[in-house]
């Protein structure tokens, strides 16, 4: 337990921070202004320094935001560094105004002051582990690609609906590479009417296509077109080959992106140092529950690659700590009760990590499908009257609640473990 001596609140910004010290008592020592520089983050540690008298490791910094080179900063020259939610700092200010008055230096007053006297509500911070920080950048790359690959296909499925809606029969998938070489092949209805079918087949050899045949594809390709102004072609043409351009660079960033993760995760599984047991003891070298984190989270019904990453990346102070309640939180599927006098109401949790709320959304959805007993759950929950998202964050939270156990105990998915032990 670290013997804290003095207080310090960071109120940070693009270009300057304010900072306020006070000492144990809460009596101001100092206020400064620093600029968002190297050099301006150096002078702030140093001032720190100086003006205590004290070692950084006496010295606890207060901010709202959890990570950033002030952060970074502060962490490796030994600062103790807290975080808190923006809106609980914004409850603490009613204690100096409540007029609704708001400056920097009032909000790193606030900071200080909330710090000193409500440290347990602030959460603790600890530099990431490298390969972490770098799994967390990949799997937000990965997520902005594919995000864009949906808006590139969006935007040509409305092209093909202009002037050629036969080509959307075809395939769901407008962006996928042999539609796209199809196109390529047959750009319009004019084209497919003298298309050869042996260019059609040569297209699906090439992408190994095998759930159709060329016939199928030009049968449908030469079904009567729709009428359209003249132009319209044209203009529908050249739209969506500016389109194939970006989709087909987006896929190739995306098979990298993937391939990051897939190596990301292995570094993790292969090289993620042991934390102590419940017990406080290590393990003894060899024992089969020397289980990686990674490995352990991969082992569960439903979660993929996308899932893991998100996974670890995004909660992984949560999941080094084995906090079930902190871990549902940040992923939503917590319930938030308002109850007062005779009124009580649950509802649905909005204040969580929205990453971490989608995967873990879409790890309860494949695992409803894939696992026998979630598959019950949801079923027992859909016929209670709960909705499709209630019953998936209902399956959400059994599964962290397994996950939570699997990793202090460093054991394995059992699909055969019927009795699901405490929360942690």
């Amino acid at each position: 337990m670290e013997q804290l001596k003095f207080y310090t609140g960071v109120d940070w910004a693009s270009e300057k921070h304010d900072v306020w010290l006070t000492d144990g008592a809460g009596k101001r020592l100092g206020y400064k202004i620093f600029l968002h520089s190297g050099e301006g983050l150096n002078q702030m540690c140093a001032w720190l320094i100086a003006t205590t008298g004290a070692t950084p490791g006496e010295i606890a910094v207060g901010i709202e935001v959890p990570h950033g080179p002030v952060v970074e900063t502060l962490l490796e020259r030994g600062f103790i560094v807290y975080a808190i939610n923006p809106k609980q700092l914004d409850r603490f200010r009613d204690r100096f105004t409540m007029a609704g008055a708001k400056d920097d230096s009032r909000d790193a007053e606030t900071m200080a002051s909330a710090l000193r006297t409500d440290t347990h509500a602030f959460r603790k911070l600890a530099l990431a582990d490298p390969t972490v920080i770098e799994l967390r950048e990949w799997s937000r790359i990965t997520e902005d690609l594919t995000a864009e690959r949906t808006r590139l296909a969006n935007r040509m499925r409305e092209q093909l609906w202009r002037y050629f809606p036969q080509m959307l029969a075809i395939e769901s998938d407008v962006a996928s590479p042999w539609l796209l070489d199809l196109w390529t092949a047959v750009p319009t209805p004019q084209k497919a009417a003298r298309v050869r079918a042996s260019s059609i087949a040569r297209v699906l050899k090439d992408n190994r296509i095998r759930k159709t045949d060329a016939a199928s594809v030009l049968a449908i390709l030469r079904a009567t077109p729709v009428t359209v102004a003249p132009g319209t072609t044209d203009a529908a043409t050249a739209h969506i080959r500016t389109l194939i351009d970006r989709i087909r660079l987006v896929d190739s960033q995306l098979v990298q992106a993937k391939a990051q993760l897939d190596r990301l995760i292995g570094a993790l599984a292969a090289s993620q140092p042991m934390t102590e047991t419940a017990d406080g003891e290590e393990p003894a070298p060899g024992q089969g529950i020397e289980q990686r984190d990674a490995v352990i989270l991969n082992s569960l019904p439903g979660v993929g690659r996308i899932t893991l990453a998100a996974l670890l990346a995004e909660a992984w102070d949560a999941l080094q700590r084995r906090e079930y309640a902190a871990l549902r939180a940040l992923c939503g599927v917590a319930p938030v009760t308002k109850r007062s006098g005779k009124s009580r109401v649950v509802v649905r949790r909005h204040a969580c990590h929205p990453r971490l709320g989608n995967a873990v959304y879409h790890w309860a959805r494949v695992a409803s499908q894939c696992d026998p007993t979630s598959k019950a759950k949801y079923k027992a929950l859909r016929e209670r009257g709960h909705s499709h998202g209630r019953a998936l964050r209902t399956v959400a939270d059994r599964l962290l609640n397994i996950a939570c156990s699997m990793l202090r105990s460093r054991t394995l998915y059992d699909p055969d473990f019927t009795t699901e032990k405490p929360a942690c």
